[in-house]
């Protein structure tokens, strides 16, 4: 509970009438502070009464592309023995307030309420909580209060209908057949975890398991498994903000359909992110997580390629760079890209290289390229 600037007001205004009135000797003055002093007591005791309400809040769907609808639900239930009368609310989201207004309900009794989220930015939007607003007749105090939990709506880059990354020429003997899920005994150590109930136990890393405390295990990949790395420039000086929306479009639309066709996929940014995936629908789901969140957060000096990797191997697979008209690839040109997306440019189409103006342009030229057509 707190005092409107207007209570603020009117509670001064009250002491100093009262203290004119005692000093000068007037009781008109005395009553005039009297009667604004209980005109704040009393909208302090209307707005500290606050019904007992629960809310329940579902998100449908919870992850959609930008620009599409989406839709929060919201279940208004009066756990109180008393009815309550109709009260305002708003309902956060993200930075904004949606209004909902409360109709009266009795004891037990719920009511449900729709809306429209906004969907036309990119990133995740916290829908919640709902927050109590019972101002008094004259808007001297307001009293707000929280009341139910919080869901996240997931607003994924939209994608484009683009063709899966194929390599021009096998590199490498990861090019071949696909199998999934990865062959057991498969040559290729990915990385070592934790152990979970199911895993191998010939498979176990006792150096890093003494190390760690924890058993830890090795986990192989298929070398016939195709593989498609996406390097993304967040660094604010090689993209516009424009062309940088335009850019991760671009990256999701190409690890989505790498992923769905049965693809391993790693998405990497300048400044350290390195998410590798296994294939299919539902891991799909994390890299367009993880573009969802993405922002321009690299320096402008910082290399394309973060030093950690730099010094690394290339990755298997097909390796494509998503970068502005001018920048420059750098240590990332030791990893011989197989093509180079440039966003922001004059449309053309080469050999191992795509300038577009934006998302649905890159999206057909790299179509083109795949199917020889360019």
């Amino acid at each position: 509970m707190r005092l409107t600037r207007r209570g603020v007001f009117v509670l001064a205004a009250a002491v100093v009438l009262y203290a004119v009135g005692e000093a000068a000797g007037y009781a008109l003055f005395r009553a005039l502070g009297g009667i604004a002093a209980a005109a704040v007591l009393v909208a302090v005791a209307v707005v500290r009464f606050r019904p007992d309400v629960e809310v329940e809040r579902t998100v449908l769907p919870d992850r959609i592309e930008r620009g599409e609808p989406a839709l929060a639900t919201l279940t208004v239930r009066n756990t109180g023995t008393r009815r309550h009368g109709g009260f305002a609310a708003g309902d956060r989201t993200g930075a904004e307030t949606h209004g909902v207004r409360v109709r009266p309900l009795a004891p037990g009794a719920s009511a449900t309420y729709h809306y429209e989220l906004p969907t036309t930015r990119r990133g995740r939007l916290e829908v919640g909580p709902l927050v109590l607003d019972r101002p008094d007749l004259f808007a001297l105090a307001r009293g707000e209060r929280a009341v139910g939990g919080t869901a996240s709506l997931w607003v994924h880059p939209r994608r484009h209908a683009v063709r899966p990354a194929r390599a021009g020429h096998p590199r490498h003997h990861h090019d071949g057949p696909i199998t999934d899920p990865p062959l057991r005994g498969s040559a290729d150590l990915r990385a070592v975890r934790q152990y979970v109930i199911g895993d191998e136990v010939r498979h176990l890393h006792w150096k890093a398991s003494a190390r760690t405390g924890r058993l830890m295990v090795r986990e192989y990949a298929d070398p016939a498994q195709l593989r498609c790395t996406v390097l993304l420039d967040t660094r604010p000086a090689a993209l516009t903000a424009a062309a940088f929306e335009e850019a991760v479009e671009v990256a999701a639309s190409l690890l989505f359909a790498s992923a769905t066709a049965g693809q391993h996929c790693r998405l990497i940014t300048p400044t350290g992110t390195d998410t590798p995936v296994d294939s299919g629908l539902r891991v799909a789901r994390v890299v367009l997580d993880e573009l969802c969140l993405v922002t321009q957060d690299g320096a402008d000096d910082a290399p394309l390629l973060p030093a950690s990797l730099a010094a690394g191997r290339r990755p298997g697979g097909v390796v494509v760079v998503v970068t502005g008209p001018d920048a420059d690839l750098g240590p990332a040109r030791r990893w011989h890209p197989d093509t180079v997306i440039r966003l922001g440019a004059r449309s053309v189409a080469g050999a191992g290289q795509i300038s577009a103006v934006d998302a649905a342009d890159a999206a057909a030229r790299w179509n083109a390229l795949m199917t020889g057509t360019a």
